[in-house]
């Protein structure tokens, strides 16, 4: 990974030194450059993972493999914003909402690390589990929903997710040797996840599965009000043709706009490797007064992030146009 993120790093210096003295002729060329441009030094793990290396076909109906050594995922748990808390790991976020009737959780990791990171990280922030009334996950992939099951059965929380994805659990036959979660709230584009003095609104922006949800709602830095742009999946792991990559790129546009009608600073997400979160947590502490918080990044640098996967998405997507000629 260090070779792929060097190589990419690399690429990124070359195209930004071309692109001063000449816009590319080749359309693959062009879409790196827009997409480098787009990244700078911002969202480098996301170009890697989008532009670089991509994923190009979806993951198969297995079972899970074993838990990794717990030094590999494990990190502390930590408060971001008066009213947000990371309960994640190294790779894979979850986040704690807290509000005035009771906390909704953003997606729920790997069910091994779900027990520790989720229950134990609450608790050890002086949250308490059963407080989490909503559960809601971005997309039914292993690393964001193992948790679920746990939350639904143990504190009885409610689990909100996408139709599609919902679908995709109940057919599934090898991934849940531990059970699967109850089908429960289907989420719909533009709902409203209301708990007390605090809503999550909902945006429906299939590709990365079919039901994928990415999401806006607020935070508060020592009772400032920002907004968070949530972007729900962002890998290429679904069937790599162009009608996939049309809803994809469709997506990321429709979240882009989404983030710029609600005056989003910031950008989060599920991997750390896309916003940086393990590592801005760790600026956290030694933030001076008056110095933006780590995670605000103003509007335009949020944009540019739905920038990123959208040239990436029309660079594969070219890639594939051209596939019938090379034939």
């Amino acid at each position: 990974m260090k070779s792929i993120v060097s190589a990419a790093l690399g690429i990124a210096v070359g195209l930004g030194v071309a692109d001063t003295l000449a816009q590319p002729s080749n359309p693959v060329d062009a879409f790196l450059a827009h997409a480098n441009a787009a990244a700078a030094f911002d969202f480098a793990g996301t170009l890697v993972r989008v532009c670089v290396a991509p994923q190009t076909a979806p993951g198969r109906d297995v079972a899970p493999a074993p838990a990794p050594d717990r030094a590999t995922w494990y990190t502390d748990p930590a408060k971001v914003f008066d009213n947000l808390y990371f309960v994640g790991t190294k790779i894979h976020s979850s986040w704690a909402l807290t509000t005035s009737e009771g906390i909704i959780l953003i997606d729920t990791l790997y069910d091994y690390a779900s027990e520790e990171a989720i229950v134990g990280g609450l608790k050890k922030l002086g949250l308490d589990p059963a407080a989490v009334k909503y559960v809601i996950v971005s997309h039914a992939h292993g690393d964001h929903v193992g948790g679920a099951k746990l939350m639904q059965d143990r504190f009885g929380s409610r689990l909100v997710m996408g139709g599609p994805d919902w679908d995709m659990i109940e057919k599934s036959v090898n991934q849940y040797p531990n059970g699967k979660p109850k089908r429960d709230i289907v989420a719909t584009d533009g709902q409203k996840v209301t708990l007390g003095d605090t809503s999550v609104t909902l945006v429906a922006t299939p590709g990365h599965t079919p039901g994928t949800l990415s999401m806006v709602f607020q935070v508060k830095d020592n009772g400032k009000p920002l907004t968070v742009a949530y972007s729900g999946g962002t890998a290429f792991n679904f069937p790599n043709d162009v009608p996939h990559f049309d809803i994809y790129i469709a997506s990321q546009r429709k979240m882009a706009a989404a983030a710029v009608a609600a005056g989003a600073t910031i950008l989060m997400s599920n991997h750390s490797e896309f916003d940086n979160a393990v590592s801005k947590i760790r600026m956290i502490a030694g933030r001076k007064a008056g110095e933006a918080h780590p995670f605000e990044l103003g509007s335009e640098t949020v944009g540019r992030y739905f920038n990123v996967t959208d040239e990436c998405a029309q660079l594969a997507r070219f890639k594939l146009m051209e596939l019938p000629e090379k034939k």
